[in-house]
């Protein structure tokens, strides 16, 4: 059985087991998160929400709070002598999926 959920501003694909990064969720390692957010159930029979799942949930645990690796970010105008450099680390969190409920 694999569901889609909708966390943040992202869609994922998931079945039990998988260990997907996600934009951050407040919680420490090993907390239990529960994503109400379920478009789409497949497996026997598939059931696609209008837009969500009525009922349907998906259960996970918090493996790991991290950042992600630096991105440099280089703005540059030419012949006006303007550059600016800036450089981002997302913050992630890894959830292993669990249990996946109708």
């Amino acid at each position: 059985m694999y569901a889609v959920i909708k966390t943040g501003a992202h869609q994922y694909k998931v079945s039990q087991g998988d260990l997907i990064e996600i934009d951050k969720l407040d919680g420490a390692e090993g907390d239990s998160v529960t994503f109400d957010k379920v478009m789409l159930l497949g497996g026997g029979k598939t059931v696609i929400g209008d837009p969500l799942v009525e009922g349907a949930s998906v259960k996970a645990v918090i493996k790991r709070q991290f950042r992600d690796k630096k991105i440099l970010v280089f703005k540059y105008k030419r012949r006006k002598n303007y550059k600016k450099t800036a450089g981002h680390r997302q913050p992630l969190t890894t959830v292993e999926i669990g249990e996946i409920s109708s």
